[in-house]
């Protein structure tokens, strides 16, 4: 992560060419491009859990019983992975109870609550992704399942048509196979998937992974569940115990204002206290990332298995809204995903996915529905600013004359940033300005190139809390943001509480 430091507050979203002084230095060296920024960074995280996105409302435009509003808006974000069931949900999730027909499903039971119609099956989950374009990851039962089920619904989903289950599948509508990219093996084993050990739980994957077959052309990477947080104690486990099939480790991260999971802070209405200890609190996964990795470096030389960190996001106390973990979406929002992504392309090498927790109507998510309503969030368009970054070089930064945003005893970076060569050519930069009232003037020098200017799109409103509502659906979105070179460099002005992308144009 790189910081730079802030000038004075900005009005116009045109910045000037003047050099001023104190401005801080962004150089690139696009001559020595790093690790590519594999797309699946970008993945999203689909639980049963009030997911929203699968209304059975006949008033709602739908295609396969999915909204065409809400996965109109997905394709636009060029969705590369989902991940499904779960979640926790994944070990209380029996996969023969979402196949055949709707009508004759049985109730879904996830602890205190039964959902009227197990909807969402194997079938509708894939036509999900049929329509999204994207790749499957699937989670299986390990907590209240079996080798047996688990094998067999690889089977189900993997096999070619001579099989029973294949047949089955058939049967239920599905002639050739599904592609199944990723399978994970259990969800949070330490925790809500079993409260296990991990030397227990590394057993029992091995067990698991000898079981699951399936034909070459379909056989899904396997995922193992991991560990919570920076603590590595599972990561150190799985890396020396797991090989085969394997190729990555889990590993989750929320960002809690308060730090504390009994009162963690509200979703609108916060003081600048509680902006400035979410972005501290999710700057904290740049630690995280280095602490699993050295285990890695240790354990698999080779760098044969990736760090997946499959949940991550802001969490907040609920809001009493119609869905489960319901949880409004803000500017604050906006900053803690681009914050995370620029991380994560400082560590491509060994961070080849992601999932934000979750994609509709839960904790971060993309879209907010309310039945024929919707709503894009910041989020959503925090993605859409960075689809350019998808499978795109990353390139090296150096900064100069760095500043930092205090407020109290707390410091973080004053701005992060990322730049990338897309797959077609063209050079982008990513900003965050964390400060919640200063601009920032940045200086942007590329080495060996002369820069004509930058155009794209940068987010930012007035208040921390500027979120979007079904009434008013767009009080913040992004807006046009361009600039002119002087002398082959160029200068920016970053607005305070801003995220900017732009295209830099050679």
């Amino acid at each position: 992560m790189n910081i730079v430091k802030h000038g004075l507050a900005v009005l116009g979203l045109i910045a000037a060419p003047a050099f001023a002084a104190g401005q801080v230095s962004i150089n690139i060296d696009a001559a020595k491009p790093g690790p590519i920024i594999n797309k699946n960074v970008y993945g999203q995280f689909a639980e049963h859990l009030g997911t929203g996105v699968y209304e059975g409302m006949p008033a709602i435009p739908n295609t396969r019983g999915w909204r065409n509003d809400v996965v109109g808006a997905l394709k636009a974000l060029h969705v590369p992975l989902v991940r499904w069931p779960g979640g926790c949900f994944a070990d209380t999730y029996h996969w023969r109870d979402g196949i055949g027909p709707q009508d004759q499903r049985p109730a879904n039971v996830h602890g205190s609550t039964v959902d009227a119609i197990n909807a969402v099956g194997t079938h509708e989950f894939f036509d999900l992704i049929d329509m999204l374009g994207a790749d499957a990851y699937v989670n299986g039962n390990v907590g209240t399942g079996s080798v047996q089920e688990m094998s067999d619904w690889i089977e189900y989903m993997t096999a070619d048509g001579g099989s029973p289950l294949a047949r089955l599948r058939a049967k239920n509508g599905r002639e050739k196979p599904f592609k199944v990219a990723f399978f994970g093996i259990g969800n949070e084993l330490w925790g809500c998937g079993g409260n296990m050990k991990p030397e227990y739980y590394a057993n029992l994957y091995s067990n698991y992974e000898a079981f699951l077959r399936a034909p070459a052309q379909s056989r899904p990477q396997m995922i193992a569940s991991g560990g919570s947080g920076l603590e590595t104690a599972w990561t150190q486990v799985l890396s020396k115990e797991l090989k085969g099939r394997t190729t990555g480790i889990s590993v989750h991260q929320y960002t809690v204002p308060t730090g504390s999971w009994d009162v963690k802070g509200k979703d609108l209405g916060f003081k600048e206290g509680e902006w400035i200890s979410t972005l501290a609190n999710t700057l904290k996964m740049d630690q995280l990332i280095k602490d699993h990795v050295v285990v890695l470096d240790k354990n698999d030389p080779e760098k044969k298995i990736g760090l997946m960190i499959d949940e991550w996001g802001t969490w907040y106390d609920e809001a009493g809204a119609r869905s489960a973990l319901f949880q409004q979406n803000s500017l604050r929002d906006a900053l803690v995903a681009a914050l995370n992504f620029n991380i994560f392309h400082e560590h491509a090498e060994r961070v080849p996915m992601t999932t934000i927790a979750q994609m509709v109507n839960v904790l971060q998510a993309m879209i907010l529905t309310d039945e024929e309503k919707m709503v894009l969030t910041p989020t959503y368009y925090t993605f859409q600013m960075y689809v350019p970054f998808q499978d795109a070089k990353s390139l090296p930064l150096a900064i100069k004359d760095n500043t930092s945003y205090t407020l109290g005893a707390t410091t973080i970076p004053g701005v992060s940033a990322s730049a990338a060569r897309a797959k077609d050519g063209q050079m982008y930069l990513a900003l965050v300005n964390t400060d919640p009232s200063k601009a920032v003037d940045v200086a942007v020098d590329v080495a060996g190139t002369k820069l004509k200017g930058a155009a794209g799109k940068v987010l930012t409103s007035a208040k921390m809390d500027a979120h979007n509502t079904f009434q008013y659906p767009q009080a913040i979105k992004p807006a046009a943001f361009s600039a002119r070179a002087a002398g082959g460099k160029l200068s920016l002005k970053v607005p305070a509480k801003a995220v900017l992308v732009v295209a830099l144009e050679e």
